[in-house]
């Protein structure tokens, strides 16, 4: 794989989040995503390149969560979300990082993602998080319709089974992304 430039390479990470992390996952747990996730995150940053994090979260009375009638609805707690649930798992989010939430499953719709993107001048995407085929599938065929050139960290992602988690890896994120691991990911020097 060729050299990224970290002048129009952003990395974008989803839901690692408190809430999220901590729940039953495969292909890897959740603190083996994250520390994958970290992992990049330090190397986007060492390289001078755009770090984004998202996170999904609601109002109290989840008045702006999705509410369409659907087969399986999302199963929302009594009282809200427990404390900390929406929060980046520690020692993830630094100073420089944009910060995205969103209420849905994918990073763009609703959200400043592509105006923060397209104005630093983004053109690449490297894509990683929870759920490989919920928000993180959503958001990277919201990237490709957007136009971006998207590469999926498969190490960086996680699902709920791995069943899941390699449907999308196998029959959907090939006709949109580049699929890699972390460590394929270079950055040119300028």
């Amino acid at each position: 794989m060729s050299d990224l430039d970290p002048r129009t390479t952003a990395l974008v990470l989803i839901d690692l989040q408190n809430g999220i992390a901590s729940m039953p996952l495969a292909p890897r747990s959740g603190p083996e995503t994250v520390a994958v996730g970290k992992t990049l995150a330090g190397r986007f940053r060492a390289a001078g390149a755009l770090v984004v994090l998202v996170h999904v979260g609601f109002a109290e009375d989840f008045a702006d969560a999705p509410s369409q009638l659907v087969d399986q609805p999302f199963a929302l707690p009594e009282g809200g979300l427990p404390a900390g649930w929406t929060e980046f798992v520690e020692g993830l989010a630094q100073p420089k990082d944009i910060i995205i939430t969103k209420r849905q499953w994918g990073a763009f719709h609703g959200t400043e993602l592509d105006l923060q993107l397209r104005r630093r001048g983004i053109r690449t995407i490297v894509l990683g998080g929870i759920a490989t085929n919920f928000g993180v599938e959503s958001t990277a065929r919201q990237a490709w319709e957007h136009g971006y050139e998207v590469l999926l960290a498969e190490d960086a992602c996680s699902s709920f089974s791995k069943d899941l988690h390699t449907m999308a890896i196998q029959y959907i994120f090939p006709r949109i992304t580049h699929v890699i691991t972390s460590t394929a990911i270079g950055f040119a020097t300028h």
